[in-house]
């Protein structure tokens, strides 16, 4: 086994991670905004909705939604292929998040949200993909590079969505003086 250092290792991924952050933050525009006005005035649920490491974030969103008074549901994109789409009511919101906005699963449902009257929003890595592009409003997180030197894990990625999930959670919550 190759000898490490944990703490340079750690460091390394950190910043990487932290500058994945500064881009994000530096990125937002008229789209969060635009995005926060639909959430705040959304008559039925926000459904996050995600496959894969995306899920788990969005899975991770939809409950710091609900816990700063934003009603949320996370739908995971494969279980919804096989039925759980059903919870999808027309005033409802979707959030879809997705690294690569290519997921299969994820555009093979789009039609049927489009058919059902929702709103469709999407966070992902790259803001031309088919899923950014079927969407209303795109916000992308993309990174520069992931900290798994393997560049195979999400990481930097992961990371930038959460805190996207997160402000978009904190300016529910401020703007509803909850």
């Amino acid at each position: 086994m190759k000898k490490i250092n944990y703490i340079k290792s750690a460091r390394r991924t950190l910043e990487i991670e932290l500058q994945g952050l500064i881009k994000l933050s530096k990125s937002l525009d008229k789209n969060f905004e635009e995005t926060c006005k639909h959430l705040l005035n959304c008559k039925g649920k926000i459904i996050t909705l995600g496959v894969g490491k995306s899920g788990h974030v969005a899975n991770k969103i939809a409950s710091t939604l609900s816990s700063t008074g934003s009603p949320a549901y996370f739908l995971n994109a494969g279980e919804a292929l096989h039925g759980d789409i059903g919870v999808v009511e027309k005033n409802d919101i979707i959030l879809i998040f997705s690294h690569s906005g290519q997921s299969q699963e994820i555009i093979d449902l789009i039609p049927y949200l489009q058919d059902k009257g929702c709103l469709i929003f999407s966070i992902t890595g790259n803001k031309d993909s088919t899923i950014a592009l079927k969407t209303k409003i795109n916000i992308s997180t993309d990174v520069d590079q992931e900290a798994c030197p393997l560049d195979l894990a999400p990481t930097a990625s992961t990371t930038a969505t959460l805190a996207l999930g997160d402000a978009l959670a904190v300016a529910l919550l401020e703007a509803k003086n909850f």
